[in-house]
């Protein structure tokens, strides 16, 4: 009788026993973190000392830098570093903006010394875009380390041209410090007529948007032979860790002086056609590239800025002391041109068409940062952003399948 009643209860406490097992485990981890990627930290080349410090020991070193070319979270000058670490470092080159990046666009840039080294700066936004070689002379690498932002009118990838150039011809490596394209995703727009409308913010056939690091686009350079007589600069490579095109970079120095927000960087391959027109693009303000407007615009739109003078980035703006009207840029969305994966061409054409004074509207520089004709023609005719697009389809794919060769990341 009393093993009945033992065997009973075990029936009744035998379902518990599981439970029993579980609460006393260790917990699991919830499935929900299982679908979490724990996104690695972007490292840009010039913060892997590593990898390339023993290289420069021993050599003669001259680097093409600015106010952008720096190693580690504390934001020290990569020549600061450098020379802590024992690198002969003879001459600075600068680019447009200058070597600490304090001048003007467009601004003639003189030879100087830098006053915290003691190292001649050699300008290459003033009386020459390319090294001489006197200047190279007694010079075993060149290291370029700048922050480009991937729009082909910005001009830090044709002093990358020359700087490749003037390497070759002299017999010199050229090492590259490889840092994320922010805006690496875009692939967008007409693509450049070199026959017609090469220039300093436009040197080679491609779109407007490239979706290139600066590493990528020197082998380009050297693959599609866009150099002088053809010549081919040797390369050294220091890649980006952890970097996608399609990653979000937040740019930890402004890479010129008027672009001063992660916003303006994110806008400018799409809102930097605006400087081919009358209007201002907010240079002369603290909000240069979120802001679209002119005086003429008064009554169509509320929104309104005041352009002035400001030394170190815009001494004499478009519309200068004048109230201009407009279109505030500053809460765009801007993922929705990630997404899209288009430059927004939509600003433009709503602005043309609403201006009073169209005759007037498109200056000559317009067709020099677009790279060709079209682009003024069709939106002077009314064409549509479809028909627009349309129309760049065959090249632009073309040069996807040209660009997809020299990629160094996914």
């Amino acid at each position: 009788m009393i093993r009945l009643k033992y065997f009973f209860l075990l029936m009744l406490i035998a379902p518990l026993i599981p439970c029993i097992t579980v609460a006393y485990s260790k917990p699991s981890v919830p499935l929900r973190y299982s679908h979490h990627k724990i996104e690695k930290k972007i490292i840009p080349g010039a913060d892997q000392t590593k990898l390339y410090v023993n290289y420069l020991k021993g050599k003669n070193i001259a680097m093409v830098v600015n106010q952008t070319s720096i190693i580690g979270d504390h934001k020290v000058a990569s020549v600061d570093s450098l020379l802590k670490l024992g690198i002969t470092i003879k001459k600075i080159f600068g680019p447009e903006h200058g070597f600490r990046g304090n001048a003007s666009n467009g601004a003639h840039i003189d030879d100087a010394v830098d006053a915290h080294t003691g190292l001649p700066v050699i300008s290459l936004y003033g009386k020459h875009y390319k090294p001489t070689p006197d200047d190279l002379n007694g010079i075993n690498l060149v290291i370029f380390d700048i922050q480009d932002v991937g729009a082909r009118f910005y001009t830090y990838i044709s002093t990358l041209h020359y700087i490749m150039e003037a390497c070759a011809e002299n017999n010199i490596e050229l090492m590259i410090l490889d840092r994320p394209n922010p805006n690496g995703a875009i692939v967008d727009g007409p693509i450049l007529d070199t026959a017609k409308y090469r220039s300093f913010v436009g040197m080679h056939p491609i779109p407007i948007s490239h979706g290139m690091t600066i590493a990528e686009y020197a082998q380009m350079i050297n693959g599609e032979g866009w150099l002088k007589n053809h010549v081919q600069c040797k390369l050294k490579i220091i890649k980006v860790a952890n970097y996608t095109h399609g990653a979000t970079y937040v740019l930890p120095i402004n890479p010129s002086p008027n672009l001063n927000t992660n916003q303006s960087i994110l806008l400018y391959p799409s809102v930097c056609l605006f400087e081919g027109t009358t209007l201002s693009l907010g240079r002369g303000t603290m909000v240069p590239f979120l802001v679209v407007g002119s005086p003429l615009l008064k009554g169509k739109y509320n929104y309104s800025f005041t352009p002035v003078s400001i030394a170190g980035m815009s001494e004499a703006p478009p519309q200068k002391n004048q109230v201009c009207y407009g279109i505030d840029l500053s809460n765009y969305n801007t993922d929705n041109i990630k997404k899209s994966g288009h430059i927004n061409l939509s600003w433009l054409i709503e602005l043309y068409k609403i201006f009073p004074d169209k005759a007037h509207f498109f200056n000559a520089y317009f067709t020099k940062l677009a790279g060709t004709e079209e682009l003024r023609k069709q939106i002077e005719s009314g064409r549509s952003e479809t028909e627009i697009r349309r129309s760049w389809e065959p090249a632009l794919n073309q040069f996807k399948i040209t660009r997809s060769k020299y990629l160094l990341y996914p």
